[in-house]
Formats: structure tokens, C-alpha cells, sequence
């Protein structure tokens, strides 16, 4: 491919750099009272959005190697062995072919998945297939999905998996405390969460599907931020409704504020039903027309996604070879 652009799409896909953890808050109990959501102005400006943006050639390639650096590659089936996350740990470490990787230019870039997400059975196997990578593991706890077992148990069910060599924890919020307007429990309750994760970045899943309305959305987000979370979450991937560009824009204007109020910068996380190549660049749009490049990196913006490295990869071996593979020769796991 002489004429392929290399340089273009090797300058956007650079690495992170460490930012300050955020720090929990005192919960401030106006501030959670007094937002406010403007739903048609929110759905006029997501609607807008495939429209107005656009990026091909060279511009999409650079975008989706940049999104596979952001994914949580993720396998939480009930069907789950240690044989398959230890392929899912392997596609993570080389999520790209590399003759495709030759031809884009990012050979020597040493590209990897944002991390791997695992229930916390398979925490020590992935930590083990991943040993050397620099690739995390994140394990989802507190009762995932529906979040309903017992407080203490919960957290030794953090405590368990960051002894087991998990840098992230993926909670779940109890949204009984969201439906029912207590604040206060849900505070605490992350304030705990943060707590037990020590070192360990805990992202808080809000199960946005379950939440009702977009206020209970930006409300619970902004008290999980006041209670310590590295980053919010939109799903499980479990609930009827998972993430959209809807939920996002009303997340990551509460992370705008937030960081406005306190100086303090929270990643955000979509996940569940994000499958398709030209889906992802959209969310990576609204990240940065809303928050800014910087939160197109890793440790402010992950995927929550299973599927969608296999498109991406397919795309990119369009945009090198003019044609499309079948997906059954990108398995993940």
C-alpha cells in the first residue's frame, strides 16, 4: 500500500499520560437536587450527530486504532471457561493482524486493548495470560449484575478480586437507591465500594436502563462521582436498554460539571450493544466535541464490548486490502 497515509493515523493513536485519581466529595445534597435535564435540547443534539460528523479513509482508520486502545475486551457468560479467557487474553495482547498492522504504519506500536474484563472466577487466569502486557484486568463485582446480594459481601467480593491481581473493578450500583430518591445510601454505598477497591480504579455501573429518566441518570452519576468513582459506567450489557448516545451525552456533561465544581477528571464508560465500527466513532465524537481530545485515552474512556474489535479489525482489512473478511476470522474467544 505505497500510498497509504501512515504518519496521519500513527499520530493519533499516542499513548496516556497518568492524571490525578479523583477524590471523593462530600455528598452535596443541593447540588445532586438542583440538576436539571433539558431532554428535547439532549435528543436534538445526538440526533444531530451521524450527520454532522464524519470520517473516512486514513481519518477512520487513525479513529478506530484508537478505539481499540480504549476497549474493555469482555466475556461475561455463563458459559465462560478458562480456556476462553485465556484466547480472550490473547486477542487483547495482538487485537490486530500483523500484516495489517505492517501496512497501517503501527508495527512497532505495541497496540493493545484498553483491558479485559472477566467475572472474578477467571481474575487469576487472566492476570496469568496477561503477565507482561500492561494490559489490566477488570473484574465486575458486587453482585453483578442486579447488585442485590448482601453489602458485606459485596465487598469481599472487591477485596477477593483485587487479591487476585485486578487493577479495575467494575461495581454495580444498588438502583433501588436511585428510584427512590436516597442519596445518601447511594453515597455511602460507593463511598464503601471505593474504599475496598484500595489501588484498584473502580468504575461505577449505573445500569442507566433501569434508572427511569435521564434525571435519575445525571444525578446518580454525579453522586458516584462525589463518592470517589475513577470512572462511571453506563451498563451491564445485561439490562433491555444498555448504552446510547442519549445516556452518554447526559453522563459526560455530569463529568463536565463535575470537573468544573472540583478539578477533578472522571472517565466514562459505555457499554453493552456497542457492536459496529461506525457506531464507536460516534461515541468517540461526543467525547471530544463534549470533553476534549483528552478523553479520547484510555484512562479516561473505555468500551465496554465483546464484538465490536472483530468489526474494527474487519474495516481496517477493508481500508488495507479493498475487501471484507467474514467475521468467523477475527474470534475473540
Amino acid at each position: 500500500m505505497a500510498d497509504l497515509k501512515i504518519a496521519p493515523i500513527a499520530s493519533h493513536v499516542a499513548g496516556h499520560n497518568a492524571l490525578a485519581r479523583n477524590v471523593a466529595q462530600p455528598l452535596d445534597l443541593g447540588w445532586v437536587q438542583g440538576v436539571r435535564v433539558n431532554l428535547s435540547a439532549a435528543e436534538r443534539r445526538v440526533a444531530t450527530l451521524p450527520g454532522r460528523r464524519t470520517v473516512k479513509k486514513d481519518a477512520q482508520a487513525a479513529w478506530l486504532l484508537k478505539a481499540i486502545t480504549c476497549i474493555d475486551l469482555t466475556t461475561l457468560n455463563g458459559d465462560d471457561t478458562t480456556e476462553r479467557v485465556k484466547r480472550l487474553c490473547a486477542k487483547a495482547k495482538a487485537p490486530v493482524r500483523a500484516d495489517l498492522l505492517e501496512a497501517l504504519g503501527m508495527a512497532d506500536r505495541g497496540l493493545t486493548t484498553g483491558a479485559v474484563c472477566v467475572y472474578h472466577r477467571f481474575v487469576a487466569t487472566a492476570v496469568e495470560a496477561l503477565a507482561g502486557s500492561g494490559v489490566p484486568v477488570a473484574a465486575v463485582s458486587t453482585g453483578f449484575p442486579a447488585g442485590l446480594v448482601p453489602h458485606d459481601v459485596k465487598l469481599k467480593e472487591i477485596e477477593a478480586s483485587v487479591k487476585d491481581g485486578a487493577r479495575e473493578i467494575d461495581i454495580v450500583i444498588t438502583r433501588e437507591h436511585v428510584l427512590t430518591g436516597n442519596w445518601q445510601a447511594l453515597y455511602d454505598e460507593m463511598r464503601d465500594f471505593r474504599a475496598a477497591c484500595g489501588q484498584a480504579h473502580v468504575k461505577a455501573i449505573l445500569a442507566t436502563g433501569d434508572l427511569k429518566t435521564m434525571r435519575n441518570v445525571a444525578r446518580a452519576s454525579l453522586v458516584c462521582m462525589m463518592a470517589g468513582a475513577d470512572f462511571i459506567k453506563t451498563s451491564t450489557g445485561k439490562e433491555s436498554v444498555n448504552a446510547t448516545l442519549l445516556v452518554t451525552l447526559i453522563m459526560i456533561r455530569m463529568i463536565r460539571e463535575y470537573q468544573e465544581q472540583t478539578g477533578f477528571k472522571v472517565g466514562y464508560k459505555p457499554a453493552g450493544g456497542i457492536s459496529a465500527a461506525k457506531d464507536v466513532l460516534n461515541y468517540q465524537f461526543l467525547m471530544k466535541e463534549e470533553l476534549g481530545r483528552e478523553w479520547l485515552e484510555p484512562n479516561l474512556f473505555r468500551i465496554g464490548a465483546s464484538s465490536l474489535l472483530a468489526d474494527i479489525e474487519r474495516q481496517l482489512e477493508h481500508h488495507v486490502t479493498g475487501r471484507y473478511s467474514a467475521y468467523n476470522r477475527h474470534a475473540a474467544g
